[in-house]
């Protein structure tokens, strides 16, 4: 009886103390989740860093003046009467000896009998999962789209009898203009309406410290590297489902968990800054935001001397980054392979009003993507070599200069129309990018971009030889300058952007392959502007629609507006 009186008397010590670490873990909390809401606030631009910090500096001080007036309350409280002793605290060797005893004669019956009733109820344990299915993050997106195509009233009619516009890539995947028929023209005067839907599913996994692999599946068709749309509309037949991205990725990390290093490798997102851009990552003058690379990219980053802040261990912000990258783009066993090489260097600045301004120049080097032709005498496709069949591009926009590779007939005899086709010059691009965002009108922002790019690659006197002495002046220059207004993300019920831009893209300022899918339906010598916004219909589901109005540059008329009307979902 003594014994179980004493025991008891031993527990409820231990409680106690115990009640009083949770109620230490329980201001933890408290604590840590105030700060975090407050970093939150300085993110959306509600609050700059120097007001959050002043903010807990502020909370600091009440709270060591709040806990002063509660010990001198308790002094007064805890006045006793001469001929009484009280203990103010218990040591921590007694404290010890009460637990080790506790523990040793409880832990059969007590822990025994809650470990059997936590097994019976599957209690949700920490480790109740394996450990490998804590190291995959499962994400995707579905985004259904209703897209109108307007054909421009004042467009020439393209077709046999006023051949002008033609689609290189339907006379290439036919094997001529004889068996590509009508399909070798571009539509000129009939508009369309379609329904298209995508949908990406993304499995990330944790390999080891800093080093993860990723792989997306989206829908879409192979053979078009700038969208993973599908139409809507093929008699019930199945989509097509492709593996988009399959990547491993590595990421350094300093002290202050700031990320100085980034490799990957494999089929990898887009590693170049590309400017502002609602959801998108960036503008899409060279790069459209569907597409992936295949190759190698490295990213280093110096941190700018005097980053600091309740930020600064958070983000990439007053850093200078640059970055290099190798992608095969088309390689052959019997002819040179293509490639892209390219160059970025930039810098991210962040400014205490919470304004940012970003900007990089980069350098992107293509080779061997220029057309090879036959001899002459041997200009019949039927007498290439496996170079020069290999030259012939595996896709195409359109927009760029063209110059035949060989033509329909056989040992030579030609009937003068052309069976391959591939690009006329050589494509070097400089490219430059700035974006500045101002947090002025939290929580609204107001960001202004601007890219510019230019192909230095191109050669008027080796075009003019692949085009049989034909002369082509130099159009070479693409820019476009952008403005987005309103909530950064508009992911939320009620959240809006909205944002306009204008465009200019010469004949052969980028490659026609890998621009803008959307703008005059893909490729290159296009000028025009387009507008739109974003509303957040409820949590991760949001309303697009954007109008899209292009004209050419250089030809005969011919414009084309486009009308998108997207609700967007993301998990």
């Amino acid at each position: 009886m003594i014994n179980k009186k004493r025991l008891l008397a031993l527990l409820l010590i231990a409680l106690s103390a115990a009640a009083e670490a949770g109620e230490k873990e329980e201001l933890l909390k408290l604590r840590n989740t105030t700060t975090n809401l407050i970093k939150q606030l300085v993110k959306q631009g509600v609050i700059t860093d120097q007001m959050a910090e002043q903010m807990i500096k502020q909370a600091e001080a009440d709270a060591e003046q709040q806990v002063a007036q509660a010990k001198a309350l308790d002094t007064e409280k805890s006045a006793v009467p001469a001929d009484e002793v009280r203990v103010a605290y218990v040591p921590d060797f007694v404290k010890d000896e009460i637990r080790q005893q506790v523990r040793n004669e409880l832990k059969e019956e007590v822990v025994g009998d809650v470990m059997a009733k936590a097994k019976n109820e599957q209690w949700g344990l920490p480790n109740a999962l394996p450990e490998w299915t804590r190291r995959f993050k499962l994400s995707g997106d579905i985004r259904l789209r209703s897209q109108h195509d307007e054909m421009a009233k004042g467009n020439i009619e393209n077709g046999l009898s006023q051949p002008f516009y033609f689609d290189a890539q339907a006379i290439n995947d036919a094997g001529g203009q004889t068996a590509a028929g009508l399909n070798q023209f571009r539509n000129t005067t009939e508009g369309r309406h379609q329904f298209r839907q995508r949908f990406r599913l993304g499995i990330d996994a944790d390999i080891a410290d800093g080093l993860k692999a990723g792989v997306r599946l989206a829908t879409g068709n192979q053979r078009d590297p700038v969208s993973t749309n599908q139409t809507l509309g093929n008699t019930g037949q199945r989509y097509d489902f492709t593996i988009d991205r399959a990547y491993l990725q590595y990421d350094a990390l300093d002290d202050d968990k700031f990320k100085w290093l980034t490799l990957s490798g494999g089929r990898i997102k887009n590693p170049w800054y590309t400017g502002g851009g609602e959801f998108t990552g960036g503008s899409e003058l060279v790069w459209d935001t569907d597409l992936s690379f295949e190759g190698f990219a490295a990213t280093v980053r110096h941190r700018l001397a005097g980053s600091d802040g309740l930020m600064a261990k958070n983000d990439q912000s007053d850093s200078l980054f640059a970055t290099v990258g190798a992608f095969p783009l088309q390689e052959s066993s019997l002819s040179s392979d293509k490639w892209l090489f390219g160059g970025q260097t930039g810098m991210e600045l962040g400014f205490e009003n919470q304004n940012n301004l970003k900007m990089a120049v980069a350098y992107y080097d293509y080779v061997n993507v220029e057309a090879k032709q036959n001899e002459p005498g041997r200009r019949t496709c039927d007498l290439n070599t496996p170079a020069i069949t290999a030259s012939r591009p595996e896709f195409m926009q359109g927009g760029n200069t063209l110059a035949t590779i060989c033509q329909e007939g056989t040992n030579g005899t030609s009937n003068g129309l052309d069976q391959m086709i591939g690009l006329a010059s050589d494509y070097n691009i400089v490219n430059a990018n700035v974006s500045y965002e101002m947090a002025n009108f939290a929580p609204h922002h107001l960001r202004l971009s601007a890219d510019y790019a230019k192909n230095i690659g191109f050669d008027k006197e080796a075009v003019s030889r692949l085009l049989n002495g034909n002369v082509v002046d130099p159009e070479t220059n693409a820019w476009q300058f952008r403005v987005d207004y309103g909530w950064p993300i508009a992911e939320r019920p009620g959240n809006w952007n909205v944002f306009a831009a204008y465009k200019y893209v010469e004949r052969d300022a980028v490659l026609d392959a890998f621009t803008d899918s959307d703008f005059r339906l893909g490729g290159t010598n296009s000028k025009g502007w387009f507008i739109g916004g974003n509303y957040g219909l409820m949590k991760n589901v949001w309303l697009t629609g954007r109008w899209l109005s292009a004209d050419i540059i250089t030809g005969p008329p011919f414009g084309i507006d486009v009308l998108q009307i997207d609700v967007n979902t993301r998990f």
